[in-house]
Parts: structure tokens; C-alpha cells; sequence
């Protein structure tokens, strides 16, 4: 009998699990004892040269144990969750917690708040729960097929996972649920260096269109094919939802985060105005247009930020220990401990606007059309100035349309000033996986982009 993926993903199991550690560890004499633990099973099925290589299967737990003696806080984890593994796990994390340094700010673990942890219904679909390696395989060879009509070569993958996570602690926080994710990607590589992106991510493996995203790619490849030099300098640009994900990615992890603001490392200021009033983004962990999820890695509910509303600065994402030392709450954005990142977003969205991409680029009098931005880093955080280059298919707009093909692109560009510039933005989003999670994001058009160098042909 064929296993059903998701078997695993049992929340009411890993809660015990959880609840078992805590209760050890109280034995074991700590003062506090906050347990994750995570459950489930992840699939993966590769593609290469338009054809199906490779199927990949794990069942994994882990459990993530945090205990304080006082103001001595200590972490360890395991991958074992039988009963002398526990034991093994909580002696481990005990005998640390006996010797490291207090932390003199320490302000001790969640409790229970007023809002509950519930589950998000909406974080779990059969679909993924029950994805089968047929399933992932079919999406892979309706990708290949539409690349195969347009005489251009698939690489890819489609990855699902079903999970289920639990948090207790010595405080009486107790949150658990099931959580199901999927991503279809895919690389077309044609001739005379044409190639092209596409991607979709969702709860829901079955809603993911493999033939769709594979003409969308395939399409791209063959008409970024024969690309030619332009010089650097200063363009207006259409950014492709591809692209737009990144700027998403660095503003979280540079600026909305409560610890870079206490570092004095962020943009945000409340109630500054830091972009377009075109422009408003928001982390929402309930939102089932993006990858929901009810509660953070500290069994804390997930709340909702308006991050830049019309532009202008408004919340930020705290966990436990950045909201002690601020005097605020916790917005359900702790990470699994140790943190020394502090907390993210990571159910970011930007709102829509009214345009379709055709009009999106109708704008542009001579621009760049850009799909997506690849090897991006941080050069100034603070303005969060990015460098990065382009990649798998940018054009060259005039009058309003595409006229051809360019070499990629390297950029140096605050993304502050960026969406300072935007113009429109398109009504349709998608639902990307980025760096610190999904996120659903449109496409947008920028007065000016900023590029620094050219690649050129050999």
C-alpha cells in the first residue's frame, strides 16, 4: 500500500511530544521550558534536459528545546522524539543552562495572551497532504511538454511538504496545527542564449498549473534569445512579480524587523514616508492568498502588520524577547530559538493595483522589462541598497512595447528610492516563496532603476 504524504503531519501528536519535553524539563529543575516540535514529510521530483531525473522522499521530527535557570538561557534540539531521546535531549539542554552566561535583559518565556494560538483551517489542504511522486511527475512533464512545442529545453523541480508544528511551554502556552506548502519552478533554456523563469507556490499542489507556468517560461526563453548590449545607466522599468518578491524579501529583512530598529541598523520610523503612496504592504499570517500560518516558532499568534500603509512607516514584527526590552507585545514573529537575527515577516503581501501588465509596460516610453533579480546582497542596510544582477529575460520597451531582447544587467539600487518611484502597479498577484517565507506580491512599473554594469558577449 502506497503511503499517503502528510501521514506524519499529526499536530495533536507533536503536541504531546512537546508538552513531554516541557514536563521533563520542569523535573529536571529548570525555571522555564518552551518545546518546538516539527513533524512531517517533504518531496521533491527534479527535472533536467526536458525530462524527469530524479524523486525524493523524507519523514522527519524535530524537537527544539529552550530552558532558562534564572537568567541562564540554554537551547538544544534533537531529531529523536522515543522516550530516551527526550530524556537525552532535556539533560543536554539542563546541564548548558548551568554554566552560560546570564542574560542581564532576559524577560522569560510567552504566556498565554489574550489572543489565542488557533489554527489556520486555511494553512493545510489534501491536495498537498496527499501529493503522490504521479502527481509531481505530471507537473513536471506538462512543464516539459510546453517546452518541448517551443523548442526549448525544461530544468525545474516540485517540492511539496506537510508538517505539522507544535509549541508548549512551562507557562501554559500550548499551540498547534498542520501546515501544507508547494512550489513548481521552472528554467527554459533555448537557443542563442534565451532563456526564461517561471514559478508558482501554493498550499494547494493540484491548483498549480505545470502546463501554464512551462508556456510561460518557454515562451520567455524564445523570445529572450539573441539578447544585445545596451549601456548602464538610469531606466525606467516594468518588474516582473518575479522580481518585485526580492524587493519584498530585503525590506523585511533589513527594516521591519523590531531588533534592527533597536540597532539603529533599519529606515523604519514611524510614520515616515518611505515609498509611493501607491504602495502598501502588510504581513498577515491568517491571509489564504499566501502561505497561512496561525502562530510563530514561540507558540505566540500570528497578528497582522500594516507595515507601509499608502507609503508610511506604521507596525513592525516583534517576538518575545524584542518586545520585552521595548515595552511592547509580541506580533507572533519569533523565530526558533537561538535567534540572533530577531523577528521577520514572513506573510508579506503588497496590495494590487488597477493596471494589467500590457498597460503596465504601455507605459513605458523606453524602458527595461525586467523577470526576475538573481544573487542580490545588501550594500547599505539602512537605505537598503541592493546589488544584484538581472536574469532569464529582460527587454527593451519603447513606445510602449517590447522590441527586443538585452544582456543582463547588474543594478545598484536602493529599493527604498525604488518603490519611492513606483507608477502602477498591476491588479494580478501571485504567491512567491521568498527569503524569510511566501509572499504575494504584484508587478509594478518604477520612474528609474538604477544600472551599474553590463555583461557582454564573449
Amino acid at each position: 500500500m502506497q503511503r499517503t504524504q502528510g501521514a506524519a503531519a499529526d499536530p495533536e501528536s507533536a503536541l504531546r511530544i512537546a508538552e513531554e519535553v516541557v514536563r521533563l524539563a520542569k523535573q529536571a529543575g529548570v525555571t522555564e521550558a518552551e518545546a518546538l516540535v516539527v513533524s512531517g514529510e517533504s518531496a521533491l521530483t527534479r527535472f533536467a534536459n526536458s525530462e524527469v531525473h530524479q524523486n525524493v522522499a523524507s519523514s522527519e521530527a524535530s524537537v527544539n528545546l529552550r530552558v532558562a535557570r534564572g537568567r541562564r538561557v540554554a537551547v538544544a534540539s534533537s531529531g529523536r522524539t522515543d522516550a530516551e531521546g527526550l530524556r537525552a535531549l532535556v539533560e543536554r539542554a539542563a546541564a548548558i543552562a548551568a554554566y552560560v552566561e546570564e542574560l542581564e535583559d532576559w524577560a522569560g518565556l510567552p504566556e498565554p495572551g489574550a489572543t489565542n494560538a488557533e489554527p489556520v483551517e486555511a494553512a493545510w489542504s489534501d491536495g498537498t497532504g496527499g501529493a503522490t511522486p504521479e502527481l509531481r511527475a505530471d507537473g513536471a512533464r506538462a512543464v516539459i511538454a510546453a517546452a518541448d512545442a517551443e523548442g526549448v529545453m525544461a530544468f525545474g523541480s516540485f517540492s511539496t511538504d506537510a508538517e505539522a508544528f507544535a509549541v508548549a511551554n512551562s507557562k501554559g502556552v500550548r499551540a498547534a496545527e498542520r501546515r501544507t506548502t508547494s512550489q513548481l519552478l521552472t528554467v527554459a533554456m533555448g537557443p542563442d542564449n534565451g532563456t526564461g523563469y517561471a514559478e508558482d507556490c501554493s498550499v494547494d499542489a493540484t491548483a498549480i498549473d505545470g502546463a501554464a507556468l512551462g508556456r510561460e517560461a518557454a515562451e520567455r526563453a524564445r523570445a529572450s534569445a539573441s539578447p544585445v548590449d545596451i549601456e548602464p545607466g538610469d531606466y525606467p522599468v516594468v518588474l516582473n512579480h518575479y522580481a518585485v518578491v526580492d524587493l519584498l524579501d530585503m525590506l523585511g529583512y533589513l527594516g521591519f524587523s523590531a531588533l534592527a530598529v533597536a540597532e539603529d541598523r533599519s529606515f523604519w520610523e514611524a510614520g515616515k514616508q518611505v515609498a509611493s503612496p501607491l504602495v502598501t504592504i502588510t504581513d498577515d499570517g491568517r491571509d489564504p492568498a499566501g502561505l497561512p500560518m496561525g502562530f510563530d516558532a514561540e507558540g505566540v499568534a500570528k497578528q497582522r502588520l500594516s507595515l507601509l500603509d499608502r507609503g508610511i512607516c506604521r507596525d513592525l514584527a516583534f517576538d518575545a524577547q524584542t518586545a520585552s526590552r521595548a515595552g511592547h507585545h509580541s506580533t507572533g514573529h519569533g523565530l526558533p530559538a537561538p535567534n540572533p537575527y530577531g523577528p521577520f515577516p514572513t506573510n508579506m503581501a503588497m496590495a494590487p493595483g488597477e493596471a494589467t501588465t500590457d498597460e503596465l509596460i504601455g507605459g513605458l516610453e523606453r524602458g527595461l522589462l525586467v523577470t526576475r533579480f538573481h544573487y542580490t546582497n545588501p550594500v547599505y542596510p539602512k537605505r537598503v541598497v541592493i546589488t544584484g544582477m538581472t536574469r532569464d529575460g529582460t527587454f527593451l520597451v519603447e513606445g510602449g512595447r517590447i522590441v527586443g531582447p538585452v544582456r543582463n544587467l547588474r543594478f545598484t539600487m536602493s529599493y527604498l528610492d525604488a518603490l519611492g518611484g513606483v507608477e502602477a502597479i498591476s491588479r494580478d498577484r501571485r504567491c512567491l516563496r521568498g527569503l524569510l517565507g511566501g509572499s504575494v506580491v504584484p508587478a509594478v512599473r518604477l520612474s528609474s532603476f538604477s544600472f551599474t554594469g553590463a555583461t557582454r558577449a564573449e
